[in-house]
């Protein structure tokens, strides 16, 4: 029977809960790094055994640590991101210039084909990618070289490239997402970049047509229909059906149309399910009442999903990376909270139950379904 492993990123440590394939009953192991901000924690997709995770203090700065064991045992590998000399400023928001900055990486992202390959998004906004299992890491210089930098400037939390999907049909093609820039796709492996926004809408962008400049909060697709991508914007939930040369707004019947996350369907490349909160200014659910939405249509009919999640006093909220699905059948559902909660929904949705409770504020939650 297939196993279960969830990858548990919190303001305080990782932590990693598995279970069988039925999903009742979960082992808990953590905190590892207890004391450290761990950004993110993923997994090889070709190599169970292989997890890599950002962590990251103001008093030490940032690490990379690398398991080949699943998580029992960790070692830090090369944590110097090599710039190759591209330079460039950036406006803030008072308009004045500031040099590129490395602060923390934001989102890993291994490869789909080799555990030694990894890609990694930081604050400021940058790519980079490992070849070697982390020991060196080289910036895709590309997307800072576009020319657009001055455009970009910093969401709430910081100026973040914080989404990464990868094309599996198309090796050369790459998705990152930055905010508050973008959404830009490469079709050579990284070496030329290009914003692919048309459609996206901002009040805070007098021009309708600006090339760059929006809060994405997260993109999400299905690997068997990489051209169609689904977003949460700052406002707004968004599809493309053309690899994000156009997007059209499919925010239906949502009670809010701001939130963080959004995911898909492991099986089912329409289903859809987002995480709505009150505003950009009131980080927690509408009325107090926590709801996932999902959409079995790829947007626009959404209905709520309650059954299991508190339904007065709460309060919390769920970040851009704190959603995640697993590939049973049925598909699991997994998210976790600013409340230090992780609920997981074995039937796509219908029913939800806190695995594990009183954790720090999850900042991410990847899911590994495991043989």
């Amino acid at each position: 029977m297939s196993r279960v492993r969830v990858l548990v990123g919190t303001r305080k440590g990782a932590f990693i809960l598995t279970s069988d394939g039925k999903r009742q009953k979960w082992d808990v192991s953590g905190p590892h790094f207890g004391g450290w901000e761990i950004y993110h924690v993923k997994g090889s997709p070709v190599d169970s055994n292989r997890l890599y995770a950002s962590q990251c203090s103001g008093w030490f700065g940032q690490l990379i640590q690398r398991s080949n064991d699943g998580g029992q045992t960790w070692e830090p590998v090369g944590n110097k991101f090599e710039y190759d000399g591209v330079t460039g400023t950036h406006q803030w928001y008072d308009g004045t210039p500031h040099p590129w900055e490395f602060k923390r990486v934001w989102h890993l992202e291994p490869s789909l084909t080799d555990p030694d390959t990894v890609y990694a998004g930081v604050e400021d906004a940058a790519i980079f990618r490992t070849t070697d299992g982390g020991q060196t890491w080289n910036e895709l210089s590309g997307l800072r070289g576009h020319g657009s930098g001055s455009s970009w400037a910093p969401g709430a939390g910081g100026m973040g490239l914080h989404t990464i999907l990868l094309d599996p049909k198309d090796p050369d093609r790459i998705f990152i997402a930055i905010s508050a820039a973008g959404v830009f796709r490469t079709d050579d492996a990284g070496q030329t970049w290009r914003p692919t926004n048309r459609g996206l809408k901002s009040q805070y962008i007098p021009d309708p047509n600006a090339e760059v400049g929006y809060c994405v909060h997260r993109i999400a697709m299905h690997p068997s229909r990489p051209e169609v991508l689904f977003m949460q914007l700052h406002w707004d939930v968004m599809r493309t059906d053309d690899a994000g040369e156009s997007w059209h707004e499919v925010s239906g019947n949502l009670p809010t149309d701001f939130g963080f996350p959004i995911q898909v369907h492991a099986h089912e490349p329409d289903t859809v399910y987002v995480v709505p909160i009150k505003s950009d200014s009131e980080h927690y659910p509408p009325e107090g009442k926590l709801r996932v939405y999902r959409s079995r249509t790829g947007g626009n009919e959404w209905e709520p999903l309650t059954n299991g999640l508190p339904q007065c006093d709460c309060y919390v909220n769920v970040l851009r990376d704190a959603m995640s699905v697993d590939a049973l059948d049925s598909c699991g559902i997994y998210f976790g909270t600013t409340g230090g909660q992780v609920y997981a929904s074995a039937d796509a949705g219908d029913h939800w139950t806190p695995i594990v409770r009183d954790l720090p504020a999850v900042v991410s939650v990847e899911v590994q379904t495991l043989p």
